[in-house]
């Protein structure tokens, strides 16, 4: 049924208005219709919200302006140079449904399931004006289409690449953006098996399986990097596959590597606690593990139990949680983030020395907010909650804070520098950086100095 007749029947009474308002409902025709399945989120309802907002998506960017990662053709005016404030980037005739940052490049996917980057994937090396993108270091100072064979439902980044998962269950990785391979395996044959979820690391790529398998492929070390290296090598010597960019998008040479990617080892028992949820069905909190060098899994019960959870809100003065379920987690370069959903969210924060007896961070801003989504950067972070506010903290980097142009914001505010003269100094000079935000901070209009309008992100991820 079309949208507008859906709408039409809404309105003819209370019962179709309740179904036709029905949350399951909205979010099928969410991923139906625009390849949007918000599983980058922890969103538990509005999924109309969302359909509504993604008729007409707007992309914001901001921050570092170095290797064309913002994908701007025109800069708005600052005093530092990058963009410390949202500034839209358009991509005519598209709608982007999922946004992902690499280290000096992004990627976006449309409704259609098309994959549109910009940036530099790999700006440690260098490339020629006569190279193609078979050459990781070559630049896209706009969005380009990659021409993929099939469609692609997810893409992650890592630092320096990217993996994805395409319509078919393949798993696509992005050492450069012209010449994408396939990873072929084994391991993915039987019918449970079938990939559902792909993540990158900083220099690895990472697969969920049906069955609940985990399975790892690091593409710049060890035999996979050297097959790599004689595969361009070979198609070096063809001559004609170099992934020269067209007018709007770069034809990518795609091939297969097979190879068993390493199996991580299966999670250990864990305990059976009541479900918080529903007392009815025992939850077994798996969620909240993490792998060593050895390894080998380690259950991290401060992150996971309610009960120690309020042990950590006590000492801050925070009311503690009643319940709590930790359903999602994001991870990047030293830190991860555990969260639950719901309008008494819990967000916790561990880092690469966490381990059982670890407590975690909390940052009392972050509690009984609705996260939805949370991505962290080498030294800023971005949470996203259910009613569309976009909350920064960490450190300046080069604008990513997106609070506004420190030059033009009260000193002693977040985002700006801590006294006038300091700001002064800055904006006759040209350059400086203000000090870390602590406290998660609202990116909005207010915010924006410079006199940008206001916005509502809406997908996702950001």
């Amino acid at each position: 049924m079309q949208i507008a007749d859906i709408l039409r029947l809404a309105c003819t009474n209370k019962f179709f208005a309740a179904v036709c308002s029905d949350d399951t409902f909205w979010q099928r025709r969410l991923e139906t219709d625009f390849n949007f399945t918000g599983a980058g989120s922890a969103r538990t309802s509005g999924w109309k919200f969302i359909y509504r907002g993604l008729f007409n998506p707007k992309v914001f960017v901001w921050g570092e302006r170095s290797h064309g990662r913002l994908g701007l053709t025109r800069f708005p005016k600052s005093a530092l140079h990058d963009v410390p404030f949202p500034t839209q980037l358009r991509i005519p005739g598209v709608r982007i449904v999922s946004l992902v940052a690499g280290g000096m490049s992004f990627h976006a996917l449309d409704s259609e399931g098309r994959i549109y980057v910009w940036g530099t994937l790999d700006g440690t090396t260098p490339a020629l004006r006569s190279d193609g993108f078979s050459e990781a270091g070559k630049n896209a100072n706009t969005p380009l289409r990659l021409q993929m064979p099939t469609a692609t439902r997810s893409i992650s980044c890592g630092r320096l690449h990217a993996s994805s998962l395409d319509a078919e269950g393949q798993i696509w990785t992005f050492p450069s953006w012209g010449r994408p391979f396939r990873l072929v395996s084994d391991f993915f044959t039987p019918p449970d098996s079938k990939p559902v979820q792909v993540e990158c690391g900083w220099g690895f790529s990472s697969v969920l399986t049906q069955s609940g398998e985990v399975f790892i492929w690091w593409p710049f070390s060890g035999g996979m990097a050297a097959r790599i290296q004689q595969a361009n090598a070979e198609m070096d010597e063809q001559g004609d596959k170099k992934a020269t960019a067209l007018d709007d998008s770069i034809p990518c040479v795609t091939w297969d590597l097979n190879e068993d990617p390493a199996r991580l080892p299966s999670l250990p028992p864990l305990p059976v606690l009541p479900n918080a949820e529903n007392e009815d069905k025992p939850a077994q909190l798996i969620q909240i593990a993490a792998t060593f060098p050895r390894g080998s899994w380690e259950y991290l019960p401060a992150f996971s139990e309610v009960e120690q959870v309020r042990t950590g809100y006590s000492r801050l003065d925070l009311a503690p949680p009643q319940t709590m379920q930790i359903t999602h987690i994001s991870a990047n370069f030293l830190h991860f983030i555990a969260y639950s959903t719901g309008s008494s969210s819990v967000v916790l924060i561990g880092d690469t020395d966490t381990r059982t007896e670890s407590s975690p961070k909390v940052i009392p801003a972050l509690q009984d907010k609705s996260i939805i989504s949370v991505v962290l950067g080498d030294y800023h972070n971005v949470a996203l909650t259910s009613n569309g506010k976009l909350l920064t903290w960490g450190a300046y980097s080069a604008g990513a804070l997106g609070l506004g142009d420190p030059t033009k914001l009260t000193p002693g505010t977040p985002g700006a520098f801590e006294t006038e003269e300091r700001r002064m100094m800055a904006a006759e000079r040209g350059w400086g950086e203000p000090p870390a935000v602590d406290i998660p901070t609202e990116v909005s209009s207010g915010r924006l100095a410079h006199g940008c309008p206001g916005h509502r992100l809406r997908a996702g991820r950001q």
